[in-house]
């Protein structure tokens, strides 16, 4: 098996390598009027390939009377702008599937904040088994003195706010998991704030409910369920950065297109959990819910940025699309009313974000001139 890895993380490959080997073996609810009421079902079954080996069904382009001159332009702009791989899925089938630069179907790469999503759906899983409250204070998991809020403000902060990024911490230290850099600003709840540190937190917070490590539990009730590869990898000391081949993105993009189903096996029948973790979650920022990205709302936020834009927050996408979104241009969309997956792993295409870039509206530019 090749294993690339980011440029960035040349430290990294030996703990990827080994991580990757071995751990294979193995109701409060303040959404906003503004939620769409209710997910798009995919219109026709939806296929699943095998939980292990290689073999996974595809369908042509021509199939699917999709414009197969548009697919050259696609692919020229996914060359210009770094990519590594990228998938589109149609009913679970692969349509396309395309490797940059000696990357493979058996390379690894990080899914950065796109593997939020990741964290938001087993934390939904532990709190379906009862083994966690997402409306319980923090503190009932971490212990009183997580941050430096005193005592009564700390309490307000619930794993609810973790899941929508409305601590009221100080986005001091971006990744710091540490008491010292979660500095109190504002009631929890009361403003919306991109934030690495308490949302790494809440697989401490599982970690902590369980008496076991979060990779394990995610590993058993999520990894395996699915025939996902990879591992959580910390990258600074403090975060946990996902690692894993495109095609395990596409797994998890296959389930979370199928509403938490997985070959009639349900992962996560909590269906309120799921409508409320795909729509908007808190009265602020309208394009997010429960660590997922929204399209089709009438107004977003950005990460590191206070102000509220209006429209969506990708004009070219369809508006019903949700999307896991990674620093240097990750990509994970799902697009229920078309039954679509598509990922896509690489460098930056040119933005320094932590999410959203306007390389999500471009590539969707080229994505419909080949599918409509």
């Amino acid at each position: 098996m090749r294993i690339s890895y980011p440029v960035s993380y040349p430290a990294l490959l030996l703990t990827v390598l080994m991580v990757f080997s071995f751990g294979c073996s193995d109701g409060n609810d303040d959404s906003t009027e503004d939620s769409l009421p209710e997910t798009p079902q995919p219109a026709e079954a939806i296929y699943f390939p095998p939980l292990e080996g290689s073999e996974w069904e595809t369908v042509s382009m021509s199939e699917l009377s999709w414009n197969t001159t548009a697919e050259q332009p696609l692919l020229d702009l996914l060359t210009d702008s770094d990519t590594k791989a990228f998938l589109i899925l149609h009913k679970g089938k692969i349509a396309m599937e395309a490797y940059f630069d000696k990357f493979s179907r058996d390379s690894l790469w990080y899914w950065a904040s796109a593997g939020k999503t990741l964290t938001a759906f087993t934390v939904g899983i532990a709190a379906e088994k009862n083994i966690l409250n997402i409306n319980n204070p923090t503190s009932q998991y971490l212990g009183v003195g997580w941050t430096t809020a005193t005592a009564d403000k700390e309490a307000l902060i619930t794993l609810r706010h973790q899941l929508t990024m409305t601590t009221g911490l100080k986005e001091t230290g971006f990744d710091c998991i540490t008491p010292g850099c979660l500095e109190y600003q504002s009631d929890a709840g009361t403003r919306w704030a991109y934030h690495n540190g308490p949302y790494t937190l809440l697989q401490k917070v599982v970690s902590e409910a369980l008496n076991t490590s979060f990779s394990s539990f995610f590993n058993t009730y999520l990894r395996n369920k699915i025939g996902m590869d990879g591992a959580w990898i910390t990258t600074n000391g403090e975060n946990q950065v996902y690692f894993s081949t495109a095609r395990s993105m596409a797994r998890f993009g296959l389930l979370s297109l199928n509403n938490g189903v997985w070959d009639g096996e349900m992962l996560l029948s909590d269906t309120q959990f799921l409508e409320n973790m795909k729509n908007t979650s808190q009265n602020y920022n309208k394009a997010y819910g429960y660590l997922w990205w929204l399209n089709g709302r009438d107004s977003y936020m950005l990460p590191g940025s206070g102000t509220s834009y209006d429209g969506p927050l990708i004009p070219n996408a369809p508006q019903d699309l949700i999307a896991g979104l990674g620093k240097n241009d990750q990509k994970l969309y799902i697009v229920p009313g078309k039954s679509l997956v598509v990922v896509r792993m690489g460098e930056s295409s040119g933005e320094e974000t932590q999410g959203p870039s306007g390389f999500d509206n471009q590539l969707w530019a080229k994505i419909n001139d080949l599918i409509d």
